[in-house]
């Protein structure tokens, strides 16, 4: 059904080809990779160097929340393949030493994903070595990719416990009106902390004077763990909040405990200066170029705006001038929710939950692509309007979420397996050739649909032992994950390999003004015009999420007269001045490039 101008793309320059750390962020495409689930290249690191069984190593591949045994070597073995896909940058799931097992008895579950960090300054044993994610790294950047680390600054794992909360039971969150940070328990409690001023007020001399941390429950580190975490400061109750459980809404959603993790009092300046420097040294270490942060909007804001610039500085001086810090702001359906923490909190990107949004509503829910064209045009709402909606990284889906195809299945339950495909292409098509930067999600390219969110979403690249994972169908394959994922045939990886490459060949894909062309109210036709930033080129980029075939008229530049097919099919020329006749199929697209000026 599509066909590339094969000649075009041999004359032109990828900019992979180029100096590394001289592309923009939206240069890149990005692959996201948890370790543990990718490939297995050292089978001696699966428990970490703990010796027992599950519910103490923390590995068992049988279960879907315990580690599985994938590694930086195994990583580095499969460079290859990620490069094949057409991927310049891999975004790291975190690689720091995690509790390997932690929750409430019979629900306990492990670090695999890396969220639960222990030791902030080194690699997990289950991943492998701080020698191996060097040579991980190296060998990355010979080839010209770059990697960005997944860190973490809103928690710690579950160590601190509160005497008020047996084990396993709920700790709701308590505010600060009711517990105020000068009671002991509550407002009719004893004096503590006398003359402190309040978060607000985020001096070292005011919280020099915040000595008590049982202001709101009763904070301890069990015996076992008093030493638990790295740097030492972390073990100290006073830098945390200890106010229970966030409800993810109003003061909580920035002071409480997000699923019981410990939450770290990032209002404090020792907890700020800390953080400075367990995540500047990474970067000094290892000479990484970029970062995604987890749970952004769950730290208060003026953090950020001490942390950001510190991170930036650091990298300049290691010689990284383009290093790239996006966070995650998982609440942001729509352009203004995620534009304001790049307002209020001085972030230069954010993860674009609203382009996912936008395309599950449109390729999967059947609804109008005017969806498409609001979300677009809510790019002037970010803190550098176009600037900063160019460098906010977009996907389909996450290890959170959920799988893309799984969004296409469950809306669309009597389609046959060829439209299922044909939509999960389409959705791809618009995350390689619209404004922001393409971010897959691993096994995304092998047609993995999962069957649902969290766990469910996050399956094995090498050959699977999770029952669950293995009786999934998957899309574009009659295959399942019991035999391992990295099939450079499959037409989704064929796909994604094309229009990567189609992308990063071409400034207008990359760093092209983007103008809307064509929306409706109805399932049907979308499509903008992106222009080269040297040259003025036009590139016409056009989408079909009918299950009809259509023929339309889309306005052009005057001077955009001739074509040639990128993508797709298109019209060699002009039907007349300023209009070019797009037909496209079912769930179709099309990539048309305007004769050069």
């Amino acid at each position: 059904m599509k066909t590339l101008l094969l000649a075009l793309l041999a004359t032109a320059t990828p900019l992979a080809a180029q100096d590394y750390r001289q592309r923009l962020p939206q240069d890149e495409v990005i692959y996201f990779v948890l370790p543990d689930r990718f490939e297995n290249g050292d089978t001696a690191n699966d428990r970490g160097g703990l010796k027992g069984g599950p519910l103490t190593t923390g590995f068992d591949p049988t279960h879907k929340g315990f580690y599985h045994g994938g590694d930086l070597k195994g990583l580095t073995r499969r460079l290859d393949y990620i490069q094949g896909l057409g991927a310049t940058a891999i975004w790291l799931g975190p690689i720091f030493k995690n509790k390997a097992v932690q929750g409430a008895r019979g629900q306990e579950s492990a670090g695999y994903h890396g969220y639960w960090i222990t030791d902030f300054t080194t690699v997990d044993p289950h991943l492998g070595s701080e020698a191996d994610l060097r040579a991980f790294i190296t060998a990355a950047h010979g080839r010209g990719m770059k990697v960005y680390m997944d860190i973490i600054v809103n928690h710690t794992a579950d160590v601190i416990q509160y005497r008020e909360c047996a084990e396993g039971s709920p700790c709701p969150y308590r505010d600060r009106a009711t517990y105020p940070y000068q009671r002991r328990g509550g407002v009719k409690g004893q004096p503590i902390n006398a003359g402190f001023l309040g978060d607000d007020v985020q001096t070292a001399a005011n919280f020099a004077k915040l000595t008590d941390p049982n202001y709101a429950y009763t904070p301890y580190v069990p015996a076992a763990e008093k030493n638990a975490k790295t740097p030492a400061w972390l073990n100290d109750p006073i830098y945390y909040h200890n106010r229970g459980n966030t409800s993810f809404e109003d003061e909580s959603s920035t002071t409480g405990d997000f699923s019981g993790l410990d939450d770290l009092y990032t209002e404090n300046p020792r907890v700020i200066a800390g953080m400075i420097d367990i995540y500047g040294s990474w970067i000094d270490r290892f000479g990484i170029d970029g970062f995604r942060i987890d749970t952004a909007k769950h730290v208060n804001p003026e953090f950020w705006r001490s942390f950001v610039p510190a991170m930036l500085a650091r990298a300049q001086a290691k010689g990284i001038p383009n290093f790239h810090i996006f966070g995650e702001v998982t609440a942001g359906m729509d352009p203004g929710a995620l534009a304001r923490w790049t307002k209020i909190a001085d972030y230069p990107a954010v993860l674009d939950f609203a382009f996912m949004n936008a395309v599950i509503q449109t390729v999967a829910e059947n609804k109008p692509t005017r969806i498409l064209s609001n979300l677009f045009e809510g790019d002037i709402l970010y803190a550098k309007g176009e600037a900063t909606a160019d460098i906010l990284p977009t996907f389909l889906g996450n290890h959170d979420h959920g799988r893309f195809a799984r969004d296409v299945r469950v809306e669309n339950p009597d389609a046959s397996d060829d439209e299922i495909l044909k939509r999960v292409e389409l959705g791809h098509a618009m995350l390689l050739t619209l404004r922001g930067v393409p971010t897959v999600y691993s096994g995304d390219e092998q047609g993995f649909a999962g069957d649902g969110n969290d766990q469910d979403a996050r399956e094995d690249m090498f050959a699977s032992k999770v029952a669950s994972y293995n009786d999934n169908k998957l899309v574009g394959t009659s295959k399942t994950t019991a035999t391992d994922s990295f099939v450079t045939t499959h037409p989704l990886y064929r796909e994604i390999a094309t229009l990567a490459r189609l992308r990063t060949a071409n400034p207008a894909l990359t760093r092209g003004r983007q103008v809307i062309r064509a929306r409706g109210d109805a399932p049907g036709l979308f499509a903008v015009s992106r222009f080269d930033p040297a040259t003025g080129r036009e590139y016409v980029i056009a989408f079909n999420t009918s299950a009809k075939p259509l023929k339309q008229a889309v306005q052009v530049e005057t001077a955009s007269q001739r074509f040639a097919t990128m993508a797709g099919a298109c019209a060699p020329t002009a039907a007349a001045p300023g209009s070019l006749m797009l037909e496209l199929p079912a769930f179709g697209y099309a990539v048309c490039a305007a004769e050069s000026r």
